[in-house]
């Protein structure tokens, strides 16, 4: 029988991802926000973090050691790299962890140390983690225990890059991926780069050839196209606070067209509820999608013969990551897949 309501912990509920995992999960109507987890600011209410979510009856935020797991069913890890893998470890087996780290997405124990800088102290977790990328795991998804959710920037790339490779569409090699993301993508801590005199009227690159997204990227389209790929990643900050784009560049397979990478992401994505193909001509915008579980892709024959540029948007809070982790769980429990996740994009 399907359990009618869930107990929630939010893991990192002090965060801008913890922040936008209570908003939606509020309007869930399978979840029961039962616990909310954060270091810093332990012992105060939500109000105090969050005024925007002050309306809402909620726990008051404590640290991880402290909560009743006993009475807990799902656990949403929104805490940073490291520090999830640290707590999620040890909870107990009964309770499913949607993680939103980078802890759990990588399969090779020799990869995450590269780029992470540390030695995975749970491969064992590691090994039977589902990369929830919702679209293309859903025979992985039903009853899996660890959900290892994509990172924003391979969210988009994976999406719009995914089909052409699963078609044949484009080949598996010299791919270019030019990323931008709002602010709220590197986290609430902190930081004097991120400060608003350091971001604000200004766009500059980061991470360049070195950002951990990348093999995250590699990986998965390495999966689809059965060979290793390589690509060339580098992501930007703009001065807004919410919302990512990604312009990738790709080589067509001989004899293939635009219209055939066109009809690829058609094919793949008619019956999906989250993403889907703009109209031919329309630029993919972050102010079409701000606030909403979609993906919105287009595809254009590039001038330089035999290439095409692949165009998407999401909001890198929802579908880049709170979003994403609701869809998850709706397919892990057998729900609804849309469940709690209709909200139309706002805008302006």
């Amino acid at each position: 029988m399907v359990q009618s309501v869930m107990n929630a912990a939010i893991l990192g509920a002090s965060g801008y991802t913890g922040a936008d995992m209570v908003r939606l999960a509020l309007g869930h109507p399978r979840l029961r926000i039962a616990a909310l987890g954060a270091d810093s600011k332990a012992g105060r209410s939500i109000a105090e973090t969050f005024p925007h979510l002050a309306f809402a009856d909620l726990p008051v935020l404590q640290k991880p050691d402290e909560i009743d797991w006993s009475k807990i069913d799902v656990a949403f890890g929104c805490l940073p790299h490291g520090a999830s893998e640290e707590v999620l470890s040890k909870l107990p087996e009964h309770v499913r962890v949607i993680d939103l780290s980078a802890d759990f997405r990588l399969k090779d124990t020799a990869t995450y140390a590269q780029w992470y800088g540390r030695k995975h102290a749970s491969p064992h977790l590691l090994y039977g983690a589902v990369y929830g990328l919702t679209e293309w795991a859903r025979e992985l998804l039903p009853g899996a225990r660890l959900v290892a959710c994509p990172g924003c920037y391979p969210t988009a790339t994976l999406l719009a890059l995914k089909p052409l490779l699963a078609a044949g569409v484009v080949i598996p090699y010299d791919l270019i991926i030019d990323a931008k993301s709002g602010v709220s993508g590197a986290g609430r801590s902190l930081k004097e780069q991120n400060l608003f005199c350091e971001v604000g009227e200004g766009a500059h690159a980061y991470g360049v050839a070195a950002h951990r997204h990348a093999p995250e990227i590699e990986q998965e389209l390495g999966g689809v196209a059965g060979q290793p790929v390589l690509v060339n990643f580098t992501p930007h900050l703009l001065p807004m606070n919410r919302g990512e784009l990604v312009t990738c560049y790709a080589k067509l397979a001989p004899g293939r067209t635009a219209a055939d990478a066109r009809a690829a992401l058609l094919a793949r994505y008619e019956e999906e509820p989250f993403v889907h193909v703009a109209p031919e001509g329309l630029s993919p915008a972050t102010r079409h999608v701000r606030g909403s579980n979609h993906c919105l892709i287009n595809v254009y024959a590039d001038r330089i013969p035999g290439r095409v540029i692949v165009i998407a948007a999401i909001d890198n809070l929802v579908k880049g990551s709170a979003g994403q982790a609701l869809q998850n769980l709706n397919v892990t429990e057998g729900w609804d897949e849309t469940l709690g996740l209709m909200q139309a994009p706002m805008f302006p």
